[in-house]
């Protein structure tokens, strides 16, 4: 039998294809986008449970240095993890005890710069070290102009910023200070446009992205995302944390800074409260965030650094406020 259609029924057939193909569409890219990405796994759990610890990749292996450990407030221990063999090993301590330092690392040498040695964010430190991987020796750097923990490290340009914290009076500062290995001194640089402590600090084509953090109590979190461009000393603002956390720990991982983690969620009247699961991912390219694989459970206190084709997150709290203090180590792939 032949099919003939008026012209008004060809424009019907042609909407009714139209129609099809765009839930055909719609329903290959909810399947292709269907969960959000990315696995998590665990390997060898750390020799012992820390907290408040800062985590740098150098040479392919990962450093946990300082935190809360066995009882005691903070802890001189730097344990490294090697990927390849799935192993850990106790390397030179750090030459004082801190918690809440800041880390950062860069062409084998590791910084650890400020802290605290007394809890809540009591006895904070004005020290400043470098580790070199190579010989597993530390140095002592010229101290901060003023002690602080809880304060964000970065390397640009093989200058070391420290950026933000909270000092001995546990007032939050948006202090930036800036190390120069060639002249061996600390400088000013442009403050933090708003004080916090306990923010994420990242590196991505040498600007520093502070992410998150809180103003005072763990409760004040903001979503604030600042960027620095040592070029011009300035700040500017990007595209907001999605969830306003608190220590959480931060990385740069195949081309997104993940934010995964946070402290706390809302207080509970005995105190403490819920931690985050979110991990959340940010494109410096289109300065946008998205929603990725949230952590197995709660987890706050810990850090994060990229080896290979895996990120590592080392550590932490379970729970608000350090307990139950954890030992492992959680694996996020994208892979």
């Amino acid at each position: 039998m032949r099919f003939f259609a008026t012209h008004s029924g060809w424009r019907g057939i042609a909407l009714s294809c139209l129609v099809l193909a765009g839930l055909s569409a719609a329903g290959l890219s909810h399947s292709q986008s269907a969960g959000p990405q990315g696995s998590w796994s665990s390997k060898a759990a750390l020799p012992t449970k820390r907290f408040e610890v800062g985590v740098v990749a150098l040479g392919g292996k990962v450093y946990v240095v300082g935190g809360e450990s066995n009882g005691k407030q903070a802890s001189q221990l730097n344990t490294e993890y090697d990927p390849a063999t799935d192993s850990w090993r106790e390397r030179a301590p750090i030459p004082h005890e801190t918690s809440h330092a800041g880390v950062a690392g860069s062409n084998g040498k590791l910084y650890a710069v400020g802290g605290f040695v007394g809890v809540p964010h009591a006895g904070a430190l004005d020290l400043a070290f470098e580790y070199d991987v190579a010989t597993d020796k530390w140095r002592p750097l010229p101290p901060l102009s003023s002690p602080r923990g809880s304060v964000g490290l970065a390397v640009v340009g093989g200058k070391v910023h420290a950026i933000g914290g909270r000092g001995l009076d546990k007032i939050t500062v948006s202090t930036h200070e800036v190390y120069d290995p060639a002249t061996g001194k600390w400088s000013k640089a442009a403050p933090l446009p708003t004080a916090r402590d306990h923010a994420g600090v990242i590196v991505v084509d040498g600007q520093i992205h502070v992410i998150g953090g809180r103003t005072a109590e763990y409760t004040d979190v903001v979503k604030l995302h600042d960027v620095y461009d040592p070029k011009t000393d300035s700040w500017k603002p990007a595209a907001p944390l999605p969830t306003a956390r608190s220590g959480g720990a931060v990385v740069y991982y195949h081309g997104l800074i993940l934010y995964a983690g946070g402290e706390c969620r809302r207080p509970n009247p005995g105190g403490g409260g819920d931690g985050f699961t979110e991990n959340e991912g940010y494109d410096p390219k289109t300065d946008k965030w998205m929603t990725l694989a949230p952590l197995p459970a709660q987890r706050n206190g810990f850090g994060a650094a990229a080896a290979g084709e895996r990120a590592y997150f080392a550590g932490g709290s379970v729970g608000c406020g350090g307990a139950p203090t954890s030992d492992q180590l959680l694996v996020f792939s994208l892979r």
